[in-house]
């Protein structure tokens, strides 16, 4: 009788994490050796893998790439047929190969000992043609594979791929890596919205709802009406910001619309948000306080409106 799909699901995804557990107890003064060695790099982490080593290598590269490491993926074939040219000697080559003995790598090994360009490999087997030509070996732990035969990459790869986020995360947290520099290589899509600022979003210039005190409760309104965000911000004659009108103040004041000016309605001292905090932050603030829009000043200037965000603006990428 076949074994069920589940019981196969589980026994795999045990193996793997199992073999985590191995790699993470295994990690000695190497790891810290390597750090330092890609710390020290002014130009670029060249990771470079062969198979499915190749493929975990185009992911290394690019977690590394996003998280404040300049890293490129060269594929090993190819670096014999002109693409060595890439690698100079500012540079770092990560080298993967889980036997060690992939030839395919051999040229690219080869390059980076002639022209001593530091190399860092990942491999189980520090003996292997790999591992004795390696600055900093780090080791896998010799296990074998998820599959139960040898044959499928999976407890190796899983582990590389690991590996890998180690050495781009350690790295982040060295240089202080901040959300905000994350958000600079992740412009599009989910995380770009979650990572926006408000000064990215919010209105500025003549597409602000601004009326003086004195002003005539109907000229405010034409306002409200004309710029289309259902609240107008109150200054006074210098220009500093006193107050805002919402359809709310309007309807609390019914009675006095007729011979009213802003100031006789508006309500004072209202809520406000900076342009360099995140948009998320600013939908949080809407939501806590049940109101669609927040006036945005500067902290060196908390009396001057330098913007205004509505929630649709934070809707419309993908917030809210």
């Amino acid at each position: 009788m076949k074994t069920p799909f589940i019981d196969t699901a589980r026994r795999v995804i045990r193996a793997e994490a199992d073999a985590l557990i191995q790699l993470a107890d295994a990690l000695d003064g190497r790891f810290r050796d390597a750090v330092d060695l890609l710390l020290n790099s002014k130009g670029r982490v060249i990771v470079t893998g062969i198979g499915k080593s190749g493929h975990i290598s185009r992911k290394i590269a690019a977690t590394l790439a996003s998280t404040g490491t300049p890293a490129q993926f060269v594929h090993p074939a190819e670096a014999s047929h002109g693409d060595l040219g890439m690698i100079t000697p500012a540079d770092v080559v990560l080298a993967i190969s889980n036997s060690g003995e992939a030839p395919e790598l051999a040229n690219l090994v080869a390059y980076s000992r002639r022209y001593d360009i530091p190399l860092l490999g990942i491999t189980r087997n520090e003996q292997s043609s790999l591992g004795r030509q390696c600055d900093v070996c780090l080791l896998l732990p010799s296990l074998g594979e998820a599959c139960g035969t040898g044959v499928v990459p999976s407890n190796s790869t899983t582990m590389t791929l690991a590996l890998g986020d180690a050495l781009a995360i350690a790295l982040m947290e060295h240089r202080e890596f901040t959300p905000e520099n994350f958000r600079d290589f992740h412009p599009g899509g989910k995380l770009g919205a979650q990572l926006s600022r408000v000064e990215d979003l919010m209105h500025t210039g003549d597409a602000l709802p601004l009326v003086s005190e004195d002003v005539p409760v109907a000229a405010a309104l034409a306002v409200i009406g004309q710029k289309g965000f259902g609240v107008v911000a109150v200054t006074s004659e210098a220009g500093k910001l006193t107050g805002i009108i919402t359809n709310g103040d309007i309807g609390r004041h019914l009675d006095k619309l007729a011979d009213a000016c802003a100031r006789d309605i508006m309500t004072p001292s209202p809520v406000t948000i900076a342009p360099n905090d995140l948009a998320e932050k600013a939908v949080s603030v809407m939501n806590a306080r049940q109101i669609t829009c927040l006036l945005v000043v500067h902290p060196d200037a908390p009396d001057t409106v330098a913007g205004l965000i509505h929630i649709h603006d934070c809707l419309r990428v993908g917030l809210g």
